[in-house]
């Protein structure tokens, strides 16, 4: 897959690193943005939803340029068609042919601004390119080099003019993460850091390549599970299928990136094991988009998060020592 992968310890040493990097412009998100790059790191999508104004596009542009990746943003609009994403055939008159002319999904990380705001066929384009990391373009399949990530943006409140994403699509994205609004201390920093930069644009060196963001996810793969805990990964989203308030649960996709990311929190903080923890950090943001509630809690204004929150409180957590079935040599 990679070169080398690196010991846990030092993917620890990285993250934060990147964290301390992407930090210096983004004030008081501390948590938003280590739930960002365990999605990065677990080789995910990610799906920004808050309110305008509150760093989103920010965090894509401060994580590309701390990861040291190639990145391009794309506004979605109604009237953005699929070709304007995954690029199209011109022809070229001195050679009397035509020429494919990538688009901008041709990239390390995307930034998918406003996702909501464009029609489905336009968002069934970078479907296939998040899902199979290829484009088919006029019966042509480009595949996309890696690393390839999509950072999407949406906005929760308005609705005239929006494409929500269906359910199926909304899977697709691993984890999805909200920011929220700063303290009075934390805005008035952001304040003065603006002042002290005298310039609009902060620019942040990098702290790791694309090579090397590779060789940290390719780490995750020997964090160890124990079977506990696996079993606890699907007891979770099990428990959220049978919840009264909701009408469908997680999918297994769910628990697969309850594991990702739990695998990547561990990394982060230098483990080469997962404890649950790390699997309750990630629980709202990896499974509360993947849930669909029943009409009449819509009504009462039951947020899917609570469900999640309630099915955490719910599911006694192990606390066990052994080591998984799966890296065991009898």
């Amino acid at each position: 897959m990679t070169e080398n992968a690196l010991p846990p310890y030092e993917v620890g040493r990285l993250a934060g690193a990147v964290l301390d990097s992407v930090g210096s412009v983004l004030v008081g998100k501390r948590d938003s943005l280590e739930l960002v790059l365990a999605g990065i790191l677990a080789g995910g999508h990610v799906l920004l939803e808050d309110l305008p104004g509150l760093g989103k596009t920010l965090t894509a542009r401060s994580f590309a340029q701390s990861l040291g990746l190639d990145f391009r943003r794309l506004q979605f609009t109604p009237d953005l068609l699929p070709a304007d994403v995954t690029g199209s055939f011109l022809y070229d008159q001195r050679k009397g042919d035509f020429a494919f002319r990538a688009g901008p999904v041709f990239t390390n990380m995307l930034l998918a601004d406003e996702i909501n705001r464009t029609p489905p066929k336009t968002q069934a384009a970078l479907l296939e390119a998040m899902q199979e990391k290829q484009v088919s373009v006029e019966g042509v399949t480009y595949r996309l080099d890696p690393p390839f990530h999509v950072l999407a943006t949406a906005n929760p409140i308005e609705y005239e003019g929006t494409y929500p994403l269906p359910e199926a699509q909304l899977d697709r994205f691993l984890i999805r993460v909200s920011f929220g609004y700063p303290s009075a201390e934390e805005e008035w920093e952001v304040l003065q850091r603006r002042m002290n930069r005298r310039q609009e644009e902060a620019f942040l060196q990098p702290v790791v390549n694309a090579q090397v963001l590779q060789a940290m996810q390719a780490a995750l793969e020997s964090v160890t599970v124990e079977d506990s805990i696996g079993r606890y990964i699907v007891s979770l989203a099990a428990a959220t299928r049978e919840h009264a308030s909701v009408l469908v649960g997680s999918s297994p996709r769910g628990s697969l990136a309850l594991l990702l990311l739990a695998r990547a929190r561990a990394a982060m903080a230098g483990r080469d094991y997962v404890v649950p923890e790390d699997v309750k950090d990630v629980a709202i943001p990896a499974l509360a988009h993947r849930i669909t509630l029943r009409p009449e809690m819509w009504l009462r204004r039951v947020d899917p998060a609570f469900v999640v929150q309630e099915v955490l409180t719910n599911v006694p957590a192990p606390a066990s020592g052994a080591l998984p079935t799966y890296a065991r040599h009898d």
